[in-house]
């Protein structure tokens, strides 16, 4: 069933079924966050958090709450929004499920630019990690352009990258003290351990700045999922849209990375899982940045629970999304796609 609303000579027509399932999913991520919140080897109630936000609570519950588990789950919704939103946009520009940014080195890409900008500068993570993936991209398009730029091209040369680039962060982690080495370590499989309020920060600050820009693409966004044809015939001019979908998104994942590491399959998965619960043909940007949050959330969670080590929120992730990998895999090839 579609709704359609209208405002003087403006109409926009919502699908019951998105909206249904973008409320559904707004709802276990919230339940997800309060759950998260009372988790850890410091168990809080509810009513102990509601006391410590109203001032109360001691020195104890307000730095856990406070300064540890609350930076930390803000800081995964926002980085699991971002790349769910970045995975999205790239899947549906190109018409293929496989061209997240995760999938065609950009993440690999943004990694790399953030080490390298930690070893100079030791600090200025984002400004490196914008423009290791600006530099992955136009790479991997010079190699994969062949009289246009076929997704399968650019999948394999993207694969092929980020082969590379991870060769290049192990070769700089090489290059550094134990210690930083190990961290850093861990920051590249994708952790949201010992996140702060400045990191919550820079993700939801980030994702307000490019908010309008992304409201602005989701219109051609919907007809860029059509042939290149029907899509020129509609008056659209392709290559400036699909140079602005291309920064927009790079911009998310380079944003995402520099604050919880490039996370294993989160870009890639939010998209096709959205996609199945809004089967309607139009880009679900909300209902795939929802999604990526709750995958984050949910590993980082996972990571919390595992009893005497820290792990890496990205095994989880990795985990999660591998399933859908060949879920994928499998339908591309019954499509003859493969």
């Amino acid at each position: 069933m579609i709704w359609t609303l209208r405002l003087s000579s403006l109409s926009v027509q919502i699908s019951r079924r998105a909206v249904l399932t973008a409320t559904l999913l707004l709802s276990v991520l919230l339940m997800t966050a309060l759950l998260a919140l009372t988790l850890g080897s410091y168990p809080l109630r509810l009513a102990d958090m509601q006391e410590i936000l109203t001032g109360g609570g001691t020195a104890i519950q307000q730095m856990i709450l406070l300064d540890h588990r609350m930076p930390r789950i803000l800081t995964a919704l926002g980085a699991g929004a971002a790349f769910g939103l970045s995975g999205a946009m790239f899947q549906t520009m190109m018409r293929n499920p496989l061209a997240s940014p995760d999938v065609i080195g950009f993440n690999a890409g943004a990694s790399c630019g953030a080490l390298v900008a930690m070893m100079l500068t030791g600090g200025m993570v984002l400004p490196g990690a914008i423009a290791g993936a600006l530099i992955t991209a136009a790479v991997v398009t010079l190699l994969a352009w062949s009289r246009g730029l076929p997704p399968y091209r650019l999948i394999l040369t993207g694969v092929g990258a980020s082969l590379v680039l991870t060769a290049i962060g192990d070769l700089l982690i090489s290059r550094m003290d134990a210690q930083t080495a190990a961290d850093m370590a861990q920051w590249l499989i994708g952790t949201l351990n010992a996140r702060s309020w400045s990191d919550v920060t820079l993700v939801w600050g980030g994702l307000l700045v490019l908010a309008p820009a992304v409201i602005w693409l989701q219109f051609p966004l919907t007809r860029m999922g059509m042939a290149d044809d029907l899509t020129t015939g509609l008056g659209m001019a392709l290559s400036p849209l699909r140079l602005a979908v291309t920064g927009t998104g790079i911009l998310l994942a380079a944003l995402a990375v520099s604050t919880a590491g490039p996370l294993p399959f989160v870009a890639f998965a939010a998209g096709p899982i959205a996609r199945r619960l809004i089967p309607n043909g139009r880009p679900v940007l909300l209902a795939a940045a929802a999604t990526g949050a709750l995958i984050t959330l949910l590993a980082d969670t996972a990571a919390r629970a595992v009893p005497m080590i820290q792990l890496p929120a990205g095994v989880f992730t990795a985990l999660i999304g591998a399933p859908v990998l060949i879920w994928l895999l499998l339908a591309q090839f019954r499509k003859g796609a493969l």
